[in-house]
């Protein structure tokens, strides 16, 4: 890697920390300002859906918009929506409205981001970029919910009300008004990021045109053998993922007796077990040993069971961080040989945007199952019991799916073409 490559990549990485910083900070400060609001607690997962259901209703035209212009400048414009979406709650649009809106640039954010690493590094440093990009977002999730839930303490709000006596914010919008700035510190490090110089083909512009390419693209990575089961196992575990988030949430209050801001340092605890498990994918996994990891999915859903027995504090840290380390050491590889085949088979923009759509429906279609549940009093042990058995289910499909495939469509072919491009 030359040493502007280095610098275009440490920027890419920083825009990626402090934007995904805002966007997790953004979440926790919401879900505070809507226990302030006196909302019911079953608004809360639906944050989470309605910012993702703009990755599902924009997936045809967000790849295309991705690839027509240079990703740093897609970032930047993207990242500009997230702050207007965020500053709008302060003037008292409602939040899952806002939270929409900056779903809206997010949604934009993310095939720019992804697939400008594709243009920028060779296939064999991929794993190791998407090691670091996750490691990243992850301690982005770390510090962000953290950061989201210490903004909207009470002091905080007394001491910026001292700095500026004209302001009338809740802690909440305080905290909502700080996490503006850093969306402001994002862009401007968007601005930074160099053209990698990779053109494609000019985009189509009608709708009917769009949805035709994005579709075709879908059904590409689809019926592709090695490209099913990656996407398959990243769209069941970011669904999963997103509806953890709120489990442990709900889970900290009603079986550790910890308050809805102190509940946000337990999620904070995956995180630091996901960067390591994401760091040690990228040092020991190379990505033609992707599909060796497909069993640990297993294993991920199973550990989950403890959350029934646990209640000390002091036990369920280590747990937060072993669950988080799984996580991270199998979805990295996951990630890597779908980003890999999506680039090899479509393109950069598009290949992301079709990840983001499959991905994004899970974690739509979960929330909005786990926003049930709450809404109809279903007790929370019962729902974890639920997910696990969903998870672990579904892994056991997916591996015996792939042994089908390298045994009847000779997918291992595909995995030493990708061995072949780490070696050119």
């Amino acid at each position: 890697m030359t040493r502007s490559t280095s610098r275009a990549f440490y920027t890419i990485l920083a825009a990626q920390f402090f934007s995904s910083l805002a966007d997790n900070a953004l979440l926790a400060a919401s879900v505070i300002l809507l226990a302030e609001m006196l909302a019911d607690s079953s608004l809360e997962p639906m944050l989470k859906a309605f910012f993702t259901i703009s990755y599902v209703l924009l997936a045809p035209f967000v790849g295309a918009f991705a690839d027509s212009r240079p990703k740093g400048q897609v970032m930047f414009i993207t990242n500009s929506i997230k702050i207007i979406g965020a500053s709008i709650m302060l003037f008292g649009v409602h939040p899952l409205m806002a939270y929409a809106v900056v779903g809206l640039g997010a949604a934009a954010y993310s095939p720019a981001k992804y697939g400008i690493i594709t243009e920028l590094l060779p296939a064999e440093k991929l794993v190791v970029a998407n090691g670091w990009i996750e490691a990243a977002t992850v301690l982005s999730i770390i510090f962000g919910t953290a950061t989201g839930a210490l903004l909207a303490k009470s002091n905080v709000q007394v001491w910026f009300h001292s700095l500026f006596p004209f302001t009338s914010f809740t802690p909440a919008t305080t905290a909502i008004f700080i996490i503006c700035l850093i969306y402001a510190l994002a862009a401007i490090l968007n601005r930074l990021i160099p053209d990698t110089g990779v053109r494609y083909e000019k985009q189509a512009h009608r709708v009917g045109a769009l949805i035709k390419d994005f579709w075709h693209c879908n059904m590409t990575l689809w019926r592709d053998k090695l490209g099913q089961i990656s996407l398959a196992i990243t769209t069941l575990l970011w669904g999963v993922a997103a509806v953890m988030q709120f489990i442990i949430l709900d889970w900290a209050q009603q079986d550790l007796g910890q308050t809805k801001n102190d509940s946000f340092v337990m999620q904070a605890f995956v995180g630091i077990g996901s960067t390591i498990g994401a760091i040690l994918a990228a040092r020991f996994i190379a990505m033609r040993r992707a599909t060796s990891v497909i069993p640990l999915g297993m294993l991920l859903g199973v550990s989950l069971i403890s959350l029934l027995w646990i209640r000390s504090v002091y036990i369920a840290f280590p747990l937060m961080v072993m669950i988080g380390a799984l996580g991270g050491f199998f979805l990295v590889p996951m990630n890597a040989m779908l980003q890999h085949r999506g680039y090899v088979l479509l393109s950069a923009g598009h290949s992301i945007a079709v990840q983001n759509f499959n991905e994004n429906l899970s974690i739509l279609l979960m929330l909005s199952i786990y926003a049930g549940l709450k809404y109809f009093h279903v007790p929370l042990h019962t729902a974890i019991v639920l997910f696990i058995v969903f998870i672990t289910v579904l892994m056991m499909m997916f591996y015996r799916w792939y042994l089908y495939n390298k045994k009847h469509h000779d997918a291992d072919k595909l995995i030493e073409e990708i061995a072949h491009h780490e070696h050119i």
